[in-house]
């Protein structure tokens, strides 16, 4: 259940991965390229569920505009050493401290969950991080492969992107935003 407690969480959108997005999608429209910045809060009540509530909220954008090529769903990851250390991925990007991100790509098909097309997506993530590391140098970590859809058998564009963990500060994980939508 969602714990305001919970020093990682908030519903300050300037204070979460809203901001981020936020920061990805100004650069797109800046490269005039149309953005709709849903900030759906879907792990709340709880984490169980979040992907099913998310499917709703993808779907119902899809059928409204149908042309969308690429879905981002943008997170932010949970490194721990030990129960009171975490792990901070950062990089220097010209000067400036940047939240490593990491791409995390299904690689899943089956009867139970179909995914067929799972090699499209997979093309675009291999793309976009060759992109990131050719550009900005140490910004992306390796490629995460996983045997879940995580919504993107909805999509041969979609991907699901980690922009630093919950111990990244706000303005690294929003310049790692900025770099990213301007990849």
């Amino acid at each position: 259940y969602y714990n305001a407690e919970d020093s990682a969480r908030s519903k300050d959108d300037t204070r979460s991965v809203v901001a981020v997005g936020e920061a990805v999608s100004a650069q797109l429209r800046a490269a005039n390229i149309g953005v709709i910045h849903n900030v759906t809060l879907h792990d709340s009540p709880k984490y169980t569920g979040a992907y099913e509530r998310a499917e709703k909220t993808i779907k119902k954008i899809l059928k409204q505009y149908p042309t969308i090529s690429v879905i981002i769903d943008l997170h932010r990851d949970a490194m721990n050493k030990s129960k009171t250390e975490k792990y901070k991925p950062t990089v220097m990007v010209n000067g400036r401290k940047a939240a490593q991100i990491m791409i995390v790509t299904s690689v899943c098909h089956s009867s139970a969950f179909p995914h067929p097309d799972w090699v499209e997506n997979l093309r675009l993530s291999l793309r976009l991080q060759s992109s990131l590391h050719t550009r900005y140098y140490g910004i992306v970590r390796p490629l995460y492969l996983v045997d879940s859809r995580y919504n993107q058998n909805l999509s041969h564009g979609s991907l699901l992107i980690e922009v630093g963990t919950d111990a990244n500060t706000v303005s690294e994980a929003v310049y790692s935003g900025e770099i990213l939508g301007k990849t």
